[in-house]
């Protein structure tokens, strides 16, 4: 495939001068595309014409091509790319006539403004060099198959990336990366896809270039050369979609189940279920352009929205693809589905309790919709070195996987590439995708080696509350100068006290004696009489901005309390603890106290364990309790690494100060 793509990649030559290196794709891509379709033509070319003949209308003719030929798209032209050679002055008509008589399915040429481009390479005496070079190359599925075709895409679209400083990850993922996917995803279904005539469909809502596409109907084919598997994807980049789109119809798939659009803002398959999902969402981009649709249909399909579950931050888009997949698998009593994301780390665990990020993986765990989460190795993908993990869904879980969520660590499975290729520096061989997916299929079954690498737990370890606890307010008054000055200062203007008479409540407090006080209602008894005696009658929020400007902590005064008698709270205490669903005193096993439902026995015996010893004041204000959920994949797998003995550090500290002593001694020689 290196051969072939350095091959097309050398046809650039011919545009050097009239176009920028970053420009190339915008003719090498549409030629290729062009290139492999005229290939693919060639055998039936005259019986498509006879049938146009005998068929005016477009829609019968494609009826007619489909059923007699296998074909999913035609062209009606007199020209192939090498007749078109035989005429070079009219090549520029006669190349524009060529496109225009494809069929309305093949529309990727308008995605990449391809009249303007031969237009320029006319103009520029290179129409002629770059078709003839084309018409040089093989590109039929005999000699170059789908698969091969669309490593050609990613090798091609890699190489424009590198020219502009562009993402190359942004338009297609690593073929490793994709196949652990593809074979995670079917994992659970192996044996139903080895039925004669099994139909399955695939669904990418990011599609790219289609390679998780192609790969799916790769694997599906290799199992099972009976299988049937239709592809559907939605794309938003327009020559991504070209060449998506080209790709689908080169393997004889539906052009139609292709389609051009914001999958957040319109989801252009909203009647269609699938048997599996697959996606490579963007990391990091917000969904702002995406917002009003998003909220909208939020508000008009309720519960039953993709995003019904919550939303994230507006800078990160990423869970959004997450809930639309979780809604695009084919529903449990039509046999149910599965799905494959990669994403990056922030999923895990972005969000406090409450938030959109946090009640998105509620909703995941709460239905039991998440199967298993694997890390993947490092510097895995082209544009981006983070850590990355591939989330399974599947809302049609095994009895044995029920209830249970599986985290596989195979951040080590890996070998390294003798070339990078951008930030991609690793990668997952076939026998590391292998022992991926067996650890997977022993799930609670694993042998002494693959245990280190598995965690299999059940959903509501991943929940916690956030609970608020509450400490009395406690404060001593005093009507001192000091205090006096603190209270008054800028009330005037701007304060609290901005409304009252100030000059007289300086008056009347400099008056009152200044005994210390530890119980308000005491000083407020005698402070209130005093004030009105100085003519002065104070609302409830300023006798408020009053006693609380001449007053301390104190934790030997009495505690303040409302009007029923109930501590008030003391805001500069007030803490936030977190409790996981399954906490449980020392010694307790089992789960009959267990996650939300017993949220309240699971709190009180936190409290009364972890914090009334300590604060025997303390309460938890029950209004402020949230629920939240989070998975702490890291802290799973953390291996405890004893530090070196003080004999290990001083031996090796004697060794550099002889090193300094001798290099010294050098230099002084």
């Amino acid at each position: 495939m290196s051969s072939l793509g350095n091959f097309v990649w050398s046809i650039a030559d011919q545009l050097r001068g009239v176009y920028k290196p970053h420009q190339y794709g915008n003719i090498i891509l549409p030629m290729t595309i062009l290139r492999r379709l005229d290939c693919l033509m060639e055998p039936t070319r005259d019986q498509v014409r006879a049938l146009a003949a005998l068929n005016p209308n477009p829609n019968a003719l494609a009826a007619r091509v489909r059923q007699q030929l296998g074909l999913g798209f035609y062209n009606t032209s007199d020209y192939d790319m090498k007749k078109l050679l035989s005429d070079p002055d009219g090549l520029k008509v006669n190349l524009v006539d060529y496109l225009s008589r494809f069929s309305a399915n093949i529309d990727v040429f308008e995605r990449f403004k391809f009249e303007n481009e031969i237009a320029t390479l006319a103009e520029k005496n290179r129409l002629y060099l770059v078709v003839s070079k084309f018409a040089e190359v093989d590109l039929h599925p005999d000699t170059v198959p789908n698969a091969e075709m669309g490593d050609l895409f990613e090798e091609l679209i890699r190489k424009f990336a590198e020219a502009s400083n562009e993402e190359a990850g942004e338009h297609f993922t690593p073929r490793d990366a994709i196949r652990l996917m593809v074979d995670l995803l079917f994992a659970e279904d192996n044996d139903a896809l080895l039925e004669p005539g099994v139909v399955r469909s695939v669904y990418d809502p990011t599609a790219g270039t289609g390679g998780m596409l192609s790969v799916a109907e790769e694997h599906l084919k290799t199992q099972n050369p009976d299988a049937r598997l239709m592809l559907f994807g939605q794309e938003i980049n327009d020559q991504s979609y070209a060449i998506c789109k080209s790709d689908m119809i080169a393997k004889g798939q539906d052009a139609t189940n292709i389609r051009l659009g914001d999958t957040l803002a319109e989801d252009l398959f909203a009647d269609r279920y699938f048997d599996y999902c697959l996606s490579n969402p963007p990391y990091g981009v917000d969904w702002k352009a995406s917002e009003d649709r998003i909220k909208a249909e939020r508000a008009a399909a309720g519960e039953h929205s993709r995003f019904a579950a919550g939303l994230p931050k507006i800078g990160d888009g990423q869970m959004l693809f997450l809930t639309h997949l979780a809604h695009k698998m084919r529903p449990a009593h039509e046999g149910g589905g599965r799905a494959g994301i990669v994403l990056n780390g922030s999923p895990l665990f972005n969000g406090a309790a409450g938030s959109g990020e946090s009640e998105i993986r509620r909703w995941l765990f709460e239905n039991d919709l998440v199967d298993a989460i694997v890390a993947l190795p490092m510097n895995m993908f082209y544009n981006t070195g983070i850590s990355t993990f591939v989330w399974i869904l599947d809302n049609t879980k095994p009895a044995e996987r029920t209830g249970k969520v599986q985290l596989i660590d195979a951040s080590s499975f890996f070998v390294k590439m003798r070339k990078n290729l951008g930030d991609k520096s690793r990668e997952v061989t076939e026998a590391d995708r292998n022992r991926i997916v067996r650890i997977y299929d022993r799930f609670e079954e694993q042998g002494p080696e693959d245990a280190e690498h598995s965690r299999v737990l059940i959903t509501t370890d991943f929940g916690y509350w956030t609970v608020t606890v509450e400490q009395p307010l406690r404060l001593n008054f005093a009507c001192t100068p000091d205090r006096i000055e603190a209270l008054l200062v800028g009330s005037s203007e701007k304060g609290p006290l901005k409304a009252v008479d100030t000059a007289t409540l300086r008056v009347a407090l400099e008056a009152f004696n200044d005994d210390l006080y530890t119980d308000r209602a005491a000083f407020l008894a005698d402070l209130k009489p005093h004030l009105k005696s100085a003519g002065l009658t104070l609302g409830a929020a300023h006798l408020k901005a009053v006693w609380q400007g001449l007053s301390e902590r104190d934790e030997t005064a009495n505690i303040c309390t409302d009007t029923h008698g109930n501590p008030e709270p003391d805001t500069a205490l007030r803490e936030t603890e977190i409790v996981p669903f399954g906490w449980a005193l020392p010694g307790q096993t089992g789960d009959s106290a267990y996650g939300e439902q017993h949220a309240r026995e699971i709190i009180e015996a936190y409290f009364d364990a972890a914090i009334k010893p300590h604060l025997p004041d303390a309460w938890i204000d029950d209004a402020k309790t949230k629920t939240g959920y989070e998975i702490p994949f890291t802290r799973h797998f953390y291996k405890y690494v004893p530090p070196r003995s003080l004999e290990e550090i001083d031996s090796d500290l004697n060794m550099l100060v002889a090193e300094i002593i001798h290099l010294l001694q050098e230099v002084e020689q």
